[in-house]
């Protein structure tokens, strides 16, 4: 079973749910506004990919943190912010048999896909 995560407005999961469309490749995606988001979840994604590569740098919602968040997150702290800001976990997290996967890329699905 393969479950995609994140945001559907979202370009970069536009280009992954459409990638494994084009591949007919059936996979399950998981809206963080829509279906939600919890401690056990982020936690799990934390457990299988570095909690500092799942933290979205770039966006709006990182940058709206006070400097003193930004300096003293820890795994735990990220965490908590992830699960209280969804818009903030780096997009997609893709799980595939057991494997999880962050981010997109053609060549990178091409390799876990082939």
């Amino acid at each position: 079973m393969i479950t995609l995560y994140g945001i559907s407005n979202c370009d970069t999961i536009k280009k992954a749910k459409k990638y494994l469309s084009d591949n007919d490749i059936a996979f399950t995606f998981h809206d963080y506004r829509k279906d939600g988001v919890n401690h056990n979840m982020v936690s799990d994604f934390a457990e299988h990919i570095d909690w500092e590569q799942l933290v979205n740098k770039r966006g709006t919602t990182y940058r709206a943190l006070s400097d003193e968040q930004k300096q003293s997150l820890t795994k735990q702290t990220a965490i908590d912010i992830l699960v209280e800001q969804p818009a903030m976990i780096k997009r997609p997290v893709l799980i595939n048999d057991g494997q999880y996967h962050l981010g997109f890329k053609t060549a990178q699905y091409d390799e876990i896909f082939k």
